[in-house]
Parts: C-alpha cells; structure tokens; sequence
C-alpha cells in the first residue's frame, strides 16, 4: 500500500506540470489571439482552459486517493481520480459545444478572423511544448500505473495537434484563404467534444466495474500456470485506477490440507502481483473432482 501512495504522489507532479503549462498557455493564447484576432488560436486557447479544469480535477482526485480506507471505503479512495475525469469530461463537452456555436455563428455573419505570423509562432511553440509534456507523463503514468494520468496524457498530446491545426489555419489565411482560421477553430472544437466522449466512456466503463478482457485472460493463464493449480473456475477484476481487485476461484487436490491449500493461494497472490504490479487477489479454493 505504501507503494501505491508513493505513485499517486509522483501522479500528483504530472498533474501539477499540465496545470502550470496548460495556464501559461491559455494566458498567452487567448491574449496574442484577441489581439491579433486569430480564431482558431483563441478556440485553442480555450481547449487549454478545459484542460486546466481538467488536470486540477485529476489533482484533486489523486490528492483525495491518498487518503487512508475508513468503514465506509474499505476499498480505499482510489477511484477519485476516476471521478475527477468524468466531472473533467463534462466541462470539456460544454466547452467544445461553445466553440462551434462561436464559429458558426461567425460563418454565418461572414466574419472572419485575419491573423498574422505572431499567431502562427504561438501555435507552433505550443505544440511542441505540449508534445513535451505529453511524453513526460505518459512515462511517468506508466510507470505508476495510473489511469486518469495516462488520459491526460493522451489529452496533452491531441492538444498539441490541436496546436498544429490552429497553425495549419493561420498559414492558410496568410496564403490567402481567409475561411480557414475560422475552419480551423470548428474543427478544434469538435476535436475537444471528441475528446471528451472517450475520456467519459473508458471512466464510465471503469466506474462500472468494467475490466479488459484481455488482461483478465492474462491473468487466468498465469494462474493456471501455478503450481498445484488444476483448473481456474471462475475469475473476476475491477480496476480502481492504481490498484486492481482480482477475484478468482480456482480448483485444487482434494487431498491437500490447509496450509497445503494455503501455500497455492500465496503463491497466486505473489504471482500476480509480480506480473501486474499493485493487484489484490482473493483466492477461493474448491476441491477437484477427480474420477
């Protein structure tokens, strides 16, 4: 369990490093791109606001998953990160909903944005600055093995092609097409409500006790595999975002006395723990029928 708290507190930096870029950018976004009346750096601007709200959620859950189980959460808190990204997925749906109605509205009063080379510099440094980023904490979730962190990850990483689009739009209108900041703009919002569908379906299905199925087949071969294992009767997972809750019944000898039983069912335990890192596995043990 210390381990776990010690991941959750090395999450906690990579949310803290997406909270700082993500404000820095979203000041210097939507300042240069009023000024210089970009539209798609402004809509950029904003995707990185919902990405503040978004990784201070993330913070906040995994701060609120360092603390200990009590009688009502014998699971421990370690699904508040979850809950953190679903309420994060909400604002970024309203968000994104804005943005399109924003640039729909300006196609339809033929109002569009004329930016120049400054706009351009901004959206290019930005994405390669959340590229960064994005590597920093998608290693860093990996190695901690943290859901909400690798969503942000991959968040960090779209907003740098975000970033990329919004520069593909300016250079268009500095070519000469004038449509294509505005374009650029709906695009980047119909990318952030993209972006929040999926963060909310793989929470919800999380949230659900939903579990993948490839790894939990994973799982089974490796518990067959066990010594004085005969057969796996049935095995179930839920994930809580840093740790998984594996329960699994297995046959044995029905010869063997307890300690002997007992012996496999730590063996199961370290095994999987082994293979999937903070995993807790309760073993139910039946006797085999044996003709």
């Amino acid at each position: 369990m210390q381990t776990i708290k010690q991941n959750i507190k090395k999450a906690r930096h990579g949310a803290v490093l997406s909270i700082c870029t993500y404000i820095f950018l979203t000041v210097v976004k939507i300042t240069v791109g009023f000024f210089d009346k970009s539209d798609a750096l402004i809509a950029d601007g904003l995707n990185n606001f919902t990405d503040v709200i978004g990784s201070t959620a993330l913070f906040i859950g995994l701060t609120i998953a360092l603390i200990p189980r009590d009688d009502n959460h014998t699971y421990g808190h370690f699904r508040a990160e979850l809950i953190a990204a679903l309420i994060a997925s909400f604002i970024m749906f309203a968000v994104g909903i804005q943005v399109i109605i924003q640039t729909v509205i300006k196609f339809i009063n033929n109002d569009f944005a004329e930016p120049s080379t400054t706009s351009l510099y901004v959206s290019l440094f930005s994405m390669i600055v959340m590229i960064i980023v994005a590597v920093i904490n998608y290693k860093l979730a990996n190695k901690v093995n943290s859901v909400a962190l690798k969503a942000a990850s991959i968040d960090n990483f779209q907003d740098g092609m975000v970033s990329l689009g919004a520069a593909i739009g300016i250079i268009g209108v500095l070519l000469g097409f004038k449509t294509l900041d505005t374009i650029a703009s709906f695009l980047i919002g119909a990318l952030i409500i993209y972006t929040a569908i999926i963060i909310f379906k793989e929470t919800a299905t999380t949230l659900t006790d939903g579990f993948n199925s490839k790894i939990l087949n994973q799982m089974k071969t490796l518990i067959e595999d066990v010594d004085g294992v005969i057969d796996v009767v049935d095995i179930k997972g839920r994930s809580h975002g840093f740790i998984y809750f594996i329960d699994v019944t297995v046959t044995v000898n029905p010869h063997l006395n307890v300690i002997e039983g007992h012996k496999i069912t730590e063996h199961i335990e370290h095994a999987m723990s082994d293979a999937f890192g903070d995993t807790e596995t309760i073993v139910h043990i039946e006797p085999a029928v044996i003709n």
